[in-house]
């Protein structure tokens, strides 16, 4: 603003030429200046900002969505609800890196959070790490919590992720701080969020694996509880909660660690459908039986998993289960188990390859979609000719010997002394078939 001119803001401030920053900052509504500070126009905020005057103001801006808001009466109305910000906030969040620099010289105070935010935050949020680095070089506290009690750490996103990580680790910020009220760790967001580069950098700077939340939530949980939004995302969503897992686990994290209510990261990989994982997890040791406070083990919650898990072959989570011991599931189970995974025949026969007898009931058929008999048709119909009938001597011995091997089956397997190929059978490899 030329020198001078009366400010917008109430009670008659001047921000031209000013002696000194006010106590409290003014609160503008110059549409001019909020118009260069979004654009990132350097040239016309030198005009508004003589070398004298100061930065340190408020502005107003609305919130993006509409938010239901009280009034007198009971009466509720749709509102875009106004929130206070600072120059110095709008061009950390949108990557105005010589603005800011500017803003700075103009006695923008760095750890100004009006609206719960620093300046610090928004850059994280925005992965703008040029940024970040004028802050933090200024005096930017990399602990401060905002209004939700996350710290700059556990807010970095977007594609300067991990050098915006790098930064605010150089410049003070604790690998292991928490925030308030999940007391969550950095390790924590970066597994639920599946960045492995940005796990790996916090572990290699001392970040602790197996750090609680308030649940009682490791990293580990919460990188096995990675979800895809759609079934097209499934393949990476399991590769990078694999790698996170690989991660941890090569760090040290607890492999059988359960949350308070004894979900175990086996549970949650199983409910997930991240196959690769699972066998994983188990070939770490831990147990294919440990139920839940519900009582659910994770052949439970391998079958009561999500439709999006048939994209993820679901058979290899339940013959690896089964291949380290888990308890069969109960035979009066199987219709409703044959009508939820109709769909992925192997896993129908995976299930099925651990009993001598298919213990089914004749009816059965009917829980079975025609298009999907159609479809499987060898499958089911050598599944339905078997209802209460004797399966062949050869699978009536492997499930003598894997009854007999019991819990040191996954272990004891591969030591025998067998072919390849018979080795396989015994491990309930599919045949697409049922003798």
């Amino acid at each position: 603003m030329p020198k001078g001119r009366q400010s917008p803001a109430q009670g008659g401030h001047r921000w031209g030429c000013h002696p000194s920053a006010p106590a409290c900052p003014l609160l503008c509504r110059d549409m001019a200046l909020q118009n260069a500070l979004y654009t990132g126009d350097l040239a016309r905020l030198q005009e508004l900002f003589p070398p004298c005057s100061t930065a340190d103001l408020l502005l107003e801006s609305r919130a993006a969505e509409p938010r239901w808001t009280s009034h007198q009466r009971g009466l509720w109305s749709l509102t875009y609800e106004e929130e206070l910000t600072t120059p110095l906030h709008v061009a950390a969040s949108r990557g105005h890196t010589d603005v800011l620099r500017f803003l700075l010289r103009r006695r923008a105070r760095p750890d100004s959070a009006p609206g719960g935010r620093t300046a610090l935050h928004e850059a994280c949020a925005a992965g703008h790490a040029a940024c970040v680095h004028v802050l933090l070089v200024s005096g930017a506290d990399p602990n401060l919590p905002d209004q939700d009690g996350k710290r700059p750490l556990h807010l970095c996103q977007g594609a300067g992720t991990v050098e915006c990580a790098e930064l605010l680790l150089k410049f003070g910020a604790r690998v292991d701080g928490r925030s308030e009220e999940e007391e969550e760790t950095p390790l924590h967001v970066a597994a639920r969020l599946g960045n492995v580069e940005l796990a790996d950098l916090l572990l290699r700077r001392g970040a602790c694996p197996d750090a609680r939340n308030a649940e009682g939530w490791t990293p580990l949980l919460a990188a096995c509880d990675a979800r895809c939004q759609c079934p097209a995302d499934a393949e990476a969503t399991s590769t990078r909660c694999l790698q996170l897992c690989r991660l941890l686990l090569s760090a040290g994290a607890d492999a059988d660690a359960a949350d308070q209510d004894k979900l175990r990261p086996l549970h949650l990989a199983c409910r997930r459908g991240h196959a690769a994982v699972v066998e994983l997890l188990l070939s770490c040791g831990v147990s294919a039986n440990a139920m839940d406070y519900g009582g659910h083990t994770a052949l439970h919650c391998a079958l009561q998993g999500p439709a999006a898990a048939l994209a993820q072959s679901p058979e290899r989570m339940v013959r690896a289960l089964l291949n380290h011991g888990a308890v069969r599931v109960w035979p009066g189970a199987l219709p409703k188990v044959l009508e939820r995974w109709c769909t992925s025949p192997r896993t129908i026969e995976v299930l099925m390859n651990t009993y001598s007898v298919v213990q089914l009931p004749e009816e059965a058929v009917g829980l079975v979609p025609p298009e999907t008999l159609q479809k499987h048709q060898r499958f089911y119909g050598s599944l339905f000719a078997l209802v209460r009938q004797p399966r062949s001597l050869q699978h009536l011995s492997r499930c003598a010997l894997r009854s007999h091997l019991a819990g040191c089956l996954a272990h004891a397997l591969p030591r025998l002394p067998l072919p390849p190929r018979l080795l396989r059978y015994l491990q309930l490899d599919f045949e697409d078939v049922l003798y």
